[in-house]
């Protein structure tokens, strides 16, 4: 952001850039380095607000409150489960347009370290309508800007910290987060302030999260992965495939129409090549639909001979879904077969499924209900399993 713009919503904190930020200052008497000790203390894993940045004077702390928004969610319901491991939100923006975000925590395990994975939304609704998301059958509202992006990450990173106990504390500003976008949207139907919220989560003076920990999504949006060559080379790039043969993606990933099998492959292969990225192919698996042979076969020859990676997805069926996940037992044939075809293959770890984590579930659970506003503590959530 490079300027400040008074009309409409305060500007959001996680958005302001230094220059614009500085000259609000000095207008009102502050030295230049009040800037760098503002953001910085924005990003703060110990600050709920601008209270709470009390190595600012009281006035000013006062001002930055009247002129500009701690955080853009101005209200959130928050689920656990996993045993604490697995927590999910629903945030309220200004005009009640509702996003999702979900913070995923995986302990160490053998030589593997502890980490922490937040999954966040890039727009509210969805346009690519895909059947078997909750999202897309709620259709798109609007684009997302650079601070609600970002402040879902900061939504986490802040105190009260909600339903999470005190044995999840962030440790410090400079927080070794993986950011996937991977909720709510396709990021690169709103490329500009996804791009921008890359930009701010990357920044060092902010939260400082290295971009090869930062994940983009798309469900096949060609010439946005052609921006990210240019301008994200750093950023890990996973495409939405779900299927390997048009007939079947057209059904599935209605983009497809747009951008078929074949040029959405040639986009990932042409990504791998220039910046050295391993591509993450994703792949819900589809009781009956595809999880075929035949589908299997395809795959291996959208996947084989190129740095790829197939990440398989037991499917979340939404509420009254016409399709069921996958048997585990027909998962592990199908890994056999890309195995034995060449291709490196996972089978995603499926988390909090019992609070709705699928993308768009809770969002749609929670229609028309009341969400705990910002600065109160939060509704106590009864976590699950």
């Amino acid at each position: 952001m490079t300027e400040l713009n008074l009309a409409g919503p305060r500007p959001a904190i996680s958005e302001i850039d230094p220059a614009p930020l500085a000259a609000w200052l000095a207008a009102r008497g502050e030295p230049p380095y009040r800037a760098t000790q503002v953001l910085a203390g924005a990003h703060r894993a110990d600050a709920g607000g601008f209270d709470d940045l009390t190595d600012l004077p009281a006035p000013l702390r006062h001002a930055l409150d009247g002129a500009f928004r701690y955080s853009t969610i101005e209200a959130s319901h928050v689920l656990t489960a996993d045993n604490g491991l697995t927590a999910k939100a629903v945030h309220q923006l200004h005009d009640g347009q509702r996003v999702e975000s979900v913070l995923m925590r995986y302990p160490s395990r053998g030589r593997m370290a502890e980490r922490t994975t937040i999954c966040i939304s890039s727009q509210a609704g969805c346009a690519v309508n895909c059947p078997f998301c909750a999202t897309g059958q709620a259709g798109f509202a609007r684009q997302l800007t650079p601070g609600e992006i970002v402040d879902q990450v900061l939504h986490w990173h802040r105190p009260p910290w909600h339903a999470l106990g005190q044995e999840w504390r962030p440790r410090d500003r400079r927080a070794s987060y993986n950011i996937v976008f991977m909720g709510m949207g396709e990021p690169l139907n709103n490329a500009d302030r996804v791009f921008e919220a890359v930009r701010l989560l990357n920044d060092p003076a902010r939260l400082g999260i290295g971009a090869r920990r930062i994940t983009v999504s798309t469900s096949g949006v060609v010439p946005g992965i052609d921006r990210m060559i240019e301008e994200l080379p750093q950023v890990n790039l996973a495409i939405s495939l779900h299927a390997a043969t048009d007939e079947l993606r057209d059904e599935l990933v209605p983009i497809n129409r747009k951008w078929p099998v074949a040029a959405v492959v040639d986009a990932g292969q042409r990504f791998s090549e220039r910046t050295g990225r391993r591509v993450s192919l994703e792949y819900v698996m589809i009781d009956g639909l595809n999880d075929t042979d035949a589908q299997g076969a395809a795959l291996v020859d959208a996947a084989r001979g190129w740095r790829s990676h197939v990440n398989l997805i037991p499917l979340n069926p939404t509420p009254g879904s016409r399709w069921s996940g996958t048997p585990a037992a027909r998962i592990a044939r199908f890994v056999e077969g890309l195995r034995a075809g060449g291709v490196s293959v996972t089978v995603r770890d499926t988390r909090g499924r019992e609070i709705e984590a699928a993308c768009g579930q809770l969002h749609a659970q929670l229609a028309g209900r009341e969400l705990p506003r910002a600065g109160r503590p939060a509704a106590p959530s009864v976590p699950v399993a």
